[in-house]
């Protein structure tokens, strides 16, 4: 695979966050860029967070991974009246205020570029996830609640495969990502006032944006 990857935490809507990270990436179309999910919710402007991903994707090969608030969306969609007031309340209320407050008024083409998430996606060295994967078994027989719902408590083994596991989900409130044998955690709160986090998987470097347009640099595993 020529050309860098990265890996991008959990976004959730935090718009200027993820327009600082990516304008200090320089990002060429022999890239790859991992996403880890939950794009969506929380933050300020889900909106804006799909306009800059969907160009994004226009200059190099981006991997979108199915996080457990794209999977809340598309059930609320398709299940009715009371799974669309648990994801309203669970951070889908802020996603709707940035398409003037109403699911019609989100585009066709932010609806298909959701619906192109996968449940991992590996490369020689790496193994990416939303959430975390049940020890002793195989990616194609993970489980929805192990991929998008459960949260890694630091002391999960190596896979056996001798990959690292790359996952978001379980926000680490400090800022700084989680790092233990065989795997790395980039959750590091974006929406909650912490940083988005990028991993260059080539090099081990962490770079880092704020909502607030901050910008950080030069740390690595």
């Amino acid at each position: 695979m020529s050309g860098r990857v990265l890996a991008i935490g959990d976004i959730h809507g935090c718009d200027v966050a993820l327009d600082v990270l990516l304008s200090s990436l320089a990002i060429t179309q022999e890239d790859t860029v991992v996403v880890l999910g939950d794009v969506i919710d929380r933050g300020p402007n889900t909106r804006r967070c799909i306009e800059l991903l969907l160009r994004l994707r226009e200059t190099c090969r981006l991997v979108l991974i199915l996080g457990n608030h794209e999977e809340m969306f598309f059930d609320a969609l398709q299940e009715g009246e009371y799974l669309l007031q648990a994801w309203l309340g669970f951070g889908g209320h802020e996603m709707l205020q940035s398409y003037d407050g109403r699911v019609d008024q989100i585009p066709a083409e932010h609806f298909q570029f959701l619906e192109t998430a996968v449940p991992y996606w590996e490369s020689d060295t790496h193994i990416f996830v939303h959430a975390s994967l049940e020890p002793n078994k195989e990616l194609d027989r993970q489980t929805s609640n192990w991929l998008r719902w459960t949260r890694v408590a630091g002391d999960e083994p190596p896979h056996p495969s001798g990959k690292t596991v790359v996952c978001g989900h379980s926000a680490q409130e400090n800022g700084f990502p989680l790092v233990w044998d065989g795997w790395i955690c980039i959750d590091t709160w974006a929406y909650g006032g912490g940083w988005l986090t990028c991993l260059n998987l080539d090099t081990g470097e962490f770079v880092q944006s704020h909502q607030s347009g901050m910008f950080r640099t030069g740390f690595s595993i």
